[in-house]
């Protein structure tokens, strides 16, 4: 395991990519971070997330947009890095039904820009950030990253794919080490606005109803932002030629276990507003995480409702 001591972060100002530049930064590491800002949620938030990082000598924040090669070769010709995480993405299922070709060029071919810019300028390692959304609608599980992963159900799951797809080429063609990460449900502190667990806070302490998707059996692997962030470092530092891992906590919580949860860690009753399931929406995710224990020590450590308290904590701060 060689240390990855300059990295590129590209969607730095997100909320696992902010996360991970404070990680990095806290290791007394060298960090570049790329980000667009684009408008699915609010600049000001995502500039909150970087206000630590931004108080750093070892940290620069560059505005851009993974697509545009020749900023992007610039950028990677200017500064040689040990490892380019790859976070920046259009995210979301139901958005992405809406406005699939956006998607597609945001999350495919802004990625074949940057792994060409990567091979371009003799970067040694790449890791990006798939989804669990690539595992489609299925009854069994766990999920493993061997299982067939070809009949996504939204067009945010087939770009996740596609782009691992493109990944593979150039570890094939070029050599380039590369390493896809499929995280399950994360959350935490920075989370966005439209993820579930925050969503579903900020509803019910304004004492809104929560908009609930079927009968709420729905399950998900919810997974800690500092569990995942700590194998993206791991990930960093480790050579691994090409390989696909599941990021998840190993655990399934249905959303009703979550609301409760919730309504445990607030201390305020949720009103259930239960409404037909969505087109897009999986039933279960459940990660199998042997082969990134095997392969970086990869270890959850945080418990569900530790990290409700943690992302409670956090949004109490904000209040």
């Amino acid at each position: 395991m060689s240390r990855a001591e300059t990295l590129l972060v590209t969607g730095a100002a997100g909320f696992i990519g902010s996360t991970l530049v404070d990680a990095l930064l806290a290791e007394g590491r060298e960090v570049v971070g790329l980000d667009s800002f684009d408008a699915f949620y609010a600049e000001g938030e995502k500039l909150r997330n970087l206000e630590q990082a931004s108080k750093s000598s070892h940290f620069r924040l560059v505005r851009g947009d993974i697509r545009d090669a020749d900023l992007v070769r610039a950028l990677l010709t200017e500064t040689r890095f040990d490892c380019i995480v790859h976070l920046a993405a259009l995210a979301g299922v139901r958005p992405s039904l809406e406005r699939p070709g956006v998607y597609a060029d945001v999350n495919v071919i802004g990625t074949s820009t940057l792994l060409d810019a990567a091979v371009r300028s003799g970067a040694p390692r790449f890791v990006f950030a798939s989804s669990s959304s690539v595992y489609g609608e299925r009854q069994s599980g766990p999920f493993l990253e061997t299982d067939r992963v070809d009949h996504p159900i939204s067009p945010y799951a087939a770009t996740k794919k596609s782009a691992e797809l493109v990944c593979h080429s150039f570890h094939s063609a070029h050599d380039l080490d590369v390493t896809c990460i499929r995280f399950f449900t994360a959350y935490g502190p920075r989370q966005r606005p439209d993820l579930a667990v925050r969503y579903f806070a900020e509803r019910m302490l304004r004492g809104d109803s929560i908009p609930i998707y079927g009968d709420g059996s729905a399950v998900r692997d919810f997974t800690y932002v500092g569990d995942a962030v700590d194998g993206l470092v791991r990930a960093a530092d480790t050579g691994l030629g090409y390989a696909v891992l599941n990021f998840g906590a190993g655990r399934e919580i249905s959303v009703l276990e979550m609301v409760g949860q919730l309504e445990r860690t607030l201390g305020v009753k949720a009103e259930k507003d239960f409404r037909l399931p969505q087109v897009g929406d999986v039933s279960r995710t459940l990660a199998d995480i042997t082969a990134a224990r095997n392969a970086l020590g990869y270890q959850p450590r945080v418990s569900f409702e530790q990290g409700v308290e943690l992302f409670a904590a956090w949004l109490g701060e904000r209040r």
